[in-house]
């Protein structure tokens, strides 16, 4: 992708590009804030559906996350998947709150443990060891791991995700 490829693509000159994005960089930092955001959005209107419970908040925001990498493929491994400059960073980015996504599902674990749902721990981590469950199976998904029809995958994902936090709960609630 360059600049001259993206101008003519919305019908302005190479040189006016340069008025809104300095860089190739820029204009993809730009385009992964604004998709972080949108699925941000997605997740919290999923949660809103859901209702009630966390576990079905959770279950919500996993099927809107396989939704996105299923649908969307070359835009998720772009966003989440490939090296670049500005990406945010566990755990300084994360902690400061900076993702988007991260800030949905850490403000869910964070609910599981104030309600006694969850044992105590490190919000953070538990929110990091969720996603990266969810996306290590994704990855997988995507390079062809798998002898599973979607739906197959999809219960898959829900069945591993639903241990995960089952290991999770605090055992005298």
């Amino acid at each position: 992708m360059s600049l001259r490829r993206v101008a003519a693509a919305v019908g302005i000159t190479a040189m006016a590009i340069y008025h809104h994005f300095p860089s190739r960089e820029a204009l993809l930092h730009d385009v992964c804030d604004a998709e972080f955001e949108r699925h941000a959005v997605i997740l919290l209107a999923n949660q809103r559906k859901a209702g009630g419970s966390i576990e079905a908040r959770l279950r919500h925001n996993l099927n809107a996350f396989l939704d996105f990498a299923l649908q969307r493929p070359h835009v998720y491994d772009f966003v989440f998947s490939q090296p670049r400059q500005g990406a945010r960073r566990y755990p300084d980015d994360f902690k400061a709150r900076r993702s988007p996504t991260a800030n949905v599902v850490a403000d869910l674990v964070a609910e599981a443990m104030r309600t006694g749902l969850f044992r105590k721990g490190d919000v953070w981590e538990i929110t990091l060891m969720l996603s990266a469950h969810l996306q290590g199976l994704i990855t997988l998904w995507r390079g062809q791991r798998f002898s599973l029809s979607e739906q197959e995958f999809r219960a898959l994902c829900l069945r591993s995700s639903r241990r995960l936090v089952d290991g999770l709960k605090n055992p005298n609630r």
